[in-house]
């Protein structure tokens, strides 16, 4: 009986164990285990701790200790140290408190949608499945406590606290914190990026202004015809120091990661659309400083080349939008958002439904 209860607990204490080590190595990686440390956890940051109210500044410490936390755990479930008197009762804290945040989460959002970030990117779940998780995994973490006798020795606490110490510093060494960017610009604009489509080079200084489209309505009452500038007024969209005059006339402004294949299929598709149409508006690119190197091959597998810049990670996230994903395609007239396509999911880009928006005239848009 001693033998197989022995063996029970082993498999709990494994089962648990590969839980957390998982869950500590998945928010480290972007598609395979730490394949992209810094990008996959500067993701984590922005999409689950800003949106609960973590700041800039707090959010990269936080994150990092977090994650060295679930890995010390996960290794310390595997040594007998103070398991069932100080290991066991600290994970099921550990793990209710979860429980809570993720019920207050999924009763704010008023639903079960999006990734709760429990394994980060690599494996997505939903705040309904994380806590079916979380409850499981709290159920076989008393019932190994109560097959643990309840007199074995407390053992060596140095042993937990060496270990401790030792994932956190591993995880802040794997992902340094980089400094906050004062200006977040990676890559100057290119100047003279050929736009391969259009055959129309872009410089700073050839951005032309644009005659205001215009209709004539006919007023029956008095007798006179009334000219009504049909675009929209001009505003500040926030991008002019990425691109000058991004905010004169229609454009478009893309959001890509170089080694995205939903954004250089987005990509493609733009340039399929630009080779059709010789209207289609000048097309910019803004790229995350993640993979920056791929960006000739991007360009090569989209077809085309566009102006761009590249900023880094955090600062991407930010401007791309809160709870926005890539790949992103904007489009812009004089400034104001017309239409904004985003993620892969139901608000993913769209390109007959682009050049419906495209073609509307400023009437139409308001309408």
């Amino acid at each position: 009986m001693a033998t197989k209860k022995t063996y029970i607990a082993w498999s709990l204490r494994i089962i648990v164990s590969a839980l957390f080590i998982l869950s500590a190595l998945a928010k480290l990686s972007k598609g395979h285990l730490l394949d992209s440390p810094y990008f996959a956890i500067s993701t984590f940051e922005v999409k689950q701790l800003y949106t609960i109210g973590f700041s800039e500044g707090f959010a990269p410490y936080f994150s990092r200790t977090l994650i060295g936390i679930e890995l010390a755990l996960g290794l310390l479930l595997l040594q007998n140290n103070w398991l069932r008197k100080f290991l066991i009762p600290v994970t099921i804290t550990m793990l209710a408190v979860f429980i809570g945040h993720l019920t207050y989460v999924t009763f704010l959002s008023g639903g079960n949608s999006g990734n709760c970030g429990c394994f980060g990117e690599l494996l997505p779940m939903t705040p309904i499945e994380a806590i079916i998780k979380n409850i499981v995994a709290i159920g076989l973490l008393v019932y190994l406590y109560k097959l643990l006798p309840s007199t074995s020795n407390n053992g060596n606490f140095w042993i937990l606290t060496t270990v401790l110490f030792a994932t956190i510093l591993g995880i802040y060494m794997l992902a340094p914190i980089q400094p906050p960017a004062t200006n977040f610009t990676v890559s100057p604009i290119v100047e003279r990026a050929q736009d391969t489509i259009s055959d129309e080079v872009v410089t700073i200084d050839s951005i032309k202004k644009k005659t205001p489209i215009t209709e004539v309505i006919k007023d029956t009452i008095k007798k006179v015809d009334i000219e009504v500038v049909n675009e929209p007024k001009k505003v500040k969209s926030g991008n002019s120091k990425l691109f000058p005059g991004i905010d004169k006339g229609k454009k478009l402004l893309c959001y890509f990661v170089p080694g995205c294949d939903h954004c250089r299929a987005a990509a493609k598709e733009l340039t399929e659309m630009r080779k059709k149409d010789a209207s289609m508006p000048p097309l910019s690119v803004i790229f995350m400083n993640e993979e920056a190197e791929l960006i000739p091959d991007f360009f090569k597998e989209a077809g085309a080349t566009y102006p761009y810049t590249i900023i880094e990670i955090i600062p991407f996230w930010n401007i791309l939008g809160k709870g926005k994903d890539t790949p992103g395609v904007k489009y812009l007239w004089n400034g104001n958002e017309i239409k904004y396509y985003w993620g892969i999911k139901e608000d993913k880009f769209n390109g007959t439904d682009l050049n419906v928006y495209l073609h509307k005239s400023y009437s139409e848009l308001k309408k």
